[in-house]
Parts: structure tokens; sequence; C-alpha cells
């Protein structure tokens, strides 16, 4: 599995790689800029992501901005709303307003902090990642 975490904070970055690392070698970027850049490159070498997961409070871009470009350049690459890359948003707010507005700019799942294991990947699944997780 291709994996990009767009996350600013090293410590929740680091956690969200560790979860994921048995499923497939994660990219990362620190900021929305970055995570722009490296899902472009993507997209436009046919290797895009299977899976995001994205912070929304970052410095700079919010991950809200970042998600519409994410959409957008699928849009133009012609990969139809659905059929790119899962996005799921790592986040601290838990408002019902920030999960609509999510949900709403085509983010697959939406995850609170801390992320704890378990309800991470059920998330996962429930998106429809296909994984296995390792014995």
């Amino acid at each position: 599995m291709h994996i990009l975490v767009v996350e600013d904070d090293f410590i929740s970055r680091r956690l969200l790689c560790r979860y994921l690392e048995p499923f497939g070698e994660c990219d990362v970027a620190v900021n929305g800029e970055e995570a722009v850049v490296a899902f472009n490159d993507a997209v436009d070498k046919g290797t895009p992501y299977d899976l995001i997961c994205l912070d929304i409070m970052m410095p700079g871009m919010d991950g809200h901005e970042t998600l519409k470009l994410f959409r957008s350049h699928e849009e133009k690459s012609g990969i139809n709303l659905g059929q790119g890359s899962k996005v799921i948003m790592t986040t601290s707010l838990q408002d019902h307003k920030s999960i609509r507005k999510a949900f709403k700019e085509s983010a697959d799942g939406y995850v609170v902090k801390p992320v704890e294991k378990k309800k991470f990947l059920a998330t996962l699944s429930e998106i429809g990642v296909e994984f296995t997780i390792p014995m």
C-alpha cells in the first residue's frame, strides 16, 4: 500500500507511521504545501497514494484546503470522486461542524486524536482500505 502521512507534530506523525508500516511504506509531509507536491507528483507518475492521513490544523495551508487541492488534482487527472486516494482526517477537532466540513470536502474517514490503534484500524476497514493485520 502506498501511504502518505501529513502531520506537523512529530510524535503524531511517528505514531501513525508506526501503525501503518506493517501495511506499506509511509511517505511523510510536515505541512499542506509539502503534501500537495507529493500528492500531485504521485498522481502524475501513475502511482497515486492508496491512503492519506491528513491533519486538519497545520500552519500555513490547513488540512481542509489541502484536501480540496487533492480532489481537484484527481479530477483534472481523470480520477472520479470515490476512485482516488482514501483520505482520513486525523485531528483533535471533534465538533460536528469540523466533521461535516471534512466529509463535505470528500474525506473518507475522520479520526480524533489521540489516535488509538484499534479505532484507527477499524476506520481503515470501514472505508474499504484493504490490509492484513500481521500476527
